[in-house]
């Protein structure tokens, strides 16, 4: 293998799939690809004739069981989980010894699965293909919140036919040539800005245009994130990768969503993964008034008696109560303690353009019930106070010049 030649990982199941990964690994290394195979079947490999660098015991391993111990227990949940977890950290070892440049996989639900897995934790950016008979249908499980490709194999992956060895061979294509650049990126020395990433939303884009424009000025690349939920799980991801230097966290909204039961819930781990990594964030109650539906006719019974304010035909915002914004309030700032190089910005007058003065979700009660929690539970973090809106440009501004120092001080 020459030096500088990408490497892909193979991750599949080599006991159900073993003849369409032998003929996958012979198309890889006729594009000049060198091939790492990594068996996450239970049960002997049949039909690979090639080397198995990691096979089904060394990835039980990984995963803190036995081979063993998942084909005698008659459970394919608890074996497709931890295989899936065990590929994951082999995986991981491949890259930080510099070995991987892209993953490909083949299978139905479970295969696919385990790929999943396997690619979740893995840095945007590094090419992850999966061809999958599910790839038709719902692929947020597939996807989450990495850059996953998925290619729909059309039949099932039962053999090289006709129409499987079009399809896979595309696949082989697609990612020897996603590896390759990959491998000219990592080799090329290049002098690019720190990284931030931004929580935005449609009533807080004043607030981070602001903030972006300064950051700009001092030197970052601002990444923004739409709170539409897959966007706050997609910071918390990159977050997590350690590409960022920083994190400009202004709009929360997802937590109310999560909270009450909203269609864009980001997960109980939103807001987290700066504070676990060490990364500094400046952190604010962005859009914390409400909670997101789709059309009016959608909105769950039990909230008919609540106020609504129509953003378009297909979302429906609800504002948030005094008691509601209580525990938001709680919740944000118990997230933030202990949490190193955090400022936690307070705008006093709302959190979002429509808790503005004289606007619809303007609720002072309701904001004070938010402050109040949140001042309450964030003990010994940061707290800048304003008597402005969110979208107020000077305190933006200063949000960002919070983050540059917090990021400063890290160095």
């Amino acid at each position: 293998m020459e030096q500088n030649e990408p490497t892909v990982a193979l991750i599949g199941t080599l006991d159900t799939k073993g003849v369409e990964y032998q003929w996958m690994a012979d198309r890889l290394t006729e594009l000049g690809v060198s091939v790492v195979v990594i068996d996450a079947g239970v049960r002997p490999a049949e039909g690979f004739t090639g080397e198995v660098e990691f096979d089904n015991s060394s990835v039980a391993e990984a995963a803190a069981t036995t081979v063993s111990a998942l084909s005698n227990g008659n459970d394919r949940g608890r074996a497709v989980t931890s295989m899936g977890e065990g590929a994951a950290v082999v995986s991981a070892g491949l890259l930080a010894r510099d070995r991987l440049d892209g993953v490909l996989a083949l299978g139905g639900s479970g295969g696919s699965a385990i790929a999943a897995r396997a690619v979740r934790d893995l840095p945007v950016g590094l090419p992850k293909l999966i061809v999958s008979t599910m790839a038709s249908g719902d692929v947020s499980p597939y996807v989450g919140a990495s850059d996953v490709t998925l290619m729909y194999s059309v039949v099932d992956i039962a053999g090289i036919n006709r129409i499987s060895r079009s399809v896979l061979g595309n696949a082989a294509a697609a990612i020897a040539g996603m590896a390759k650049a990959h491998r000219e990126r990592a080799d090329v020395v290049v002098g690019d800005r720190p990284l931030i990433g931004a929580s935005m939303f449609g009533v807080t884009t004043p607030a981070v245009d602001a903030a972006r424009e300064r950051l700009d000025e001092l030197g970052y690349e601002v990444l923004v994130f739409h709170a539409t939920g897959s966007g706050g799980r997609a910071l918390e991801s990159l977050t997590r990768s350690g590409m960022l230097a920083g994190v400009l966290d202004l709009t929360t909204t997802e937590l109310a969503d999560e909270l009450v039961g909203g269609v864009l819930s980001a997960g109980a781990d939103r807001l987290t993964a700066a504070g676990a990594s060490g990364v500094p964030q400046v952190v604010s109650l962005g859009a914390l008034d409400m909670v997101n539906f789709g059309p009016e006719a959608t909105v769950p019974a039990e909230f008919a008696d609540r106020q609504f304010f129509v953003h378009n035909a297909t979302v429906t915002l609800m504002r948030t109560t005094p008691g509601e914004n209580a525990e938001l309030g709680r919740i944000v700032g118990e997230k933030l303690v202990g949490a190193p190089r955090t400022v936690l910005i307070i705008p006093r007058g709302g959190v979002s353009a429509l808790d503005d003065e004289g606007m619809p979700f303007r609720d002072e009660a309701a904001d004070d019930a938010l402050f109040d929690a949140v001042l309450a539970a964030a003990k010994g973090v940061t707290v800048i106070e304003s008597h402005a809106n969110i979208n107020d440009r000077d305190l933006a501004r200063r949000a960002a010049d919070e983050l540059h120092a917090l990021i400063g001080a890290a160095r």
